[in-house]
């Protein structure tokens, strides 16, 4: 695989994994409440633990979060670095759009008044 290929095959993981809600609610998770061991995580959520596991898996194999082993404990951390990449992919989306509102205001603005009557 060239590098470009496997660069495209890891930005293909990240937005697999980041597609699923449970695991963007880990992520969440995660941010706000720093590292956490898979129990505290697991209290978010109705399902079962294996179901979360292989959540916390997908998330692994895309770069999002790394497992610290302490013991039997494993303790979940965010690892913001390819959500950079994800960033940089819709970046010229966000400028798409933003132009596209911009031009929107300044068509209204320009529309006359009309007469609540």
């Amino acid at each position: 695989m060239t590098a470009a290929g496997a660069v495209e095959a890891d930005a293909d993981r990240v937005f697999a994994a980041l597609a699923n809600a449970t695991r963007r609610e880990v992520l969440r998770l995660l941010r706000d409440g720093g590292p956490q061991p898979v129990h505290t995580l697991a209290e978010h959520f109705d399902m079962r633990r294996p179901s979360l596991s292989e959540h916390l898996r997908v998330l692994r194999e895309a770069g999002l979060v790394s497992e610290q082993r302490s013991g039997r404990r494993r303790i979940y951390r965010l690892e913001a670095a390819p959500l950079a990449d994800v960033q940089d992919w819709l970046h010229p989306y966000e400028r798409f759009w933003r132009d596209r509102l911009n031009d929107l205001g300044d068509l209204l603005d320009r529309m006359p008044d009309g007469d609540p009557a």
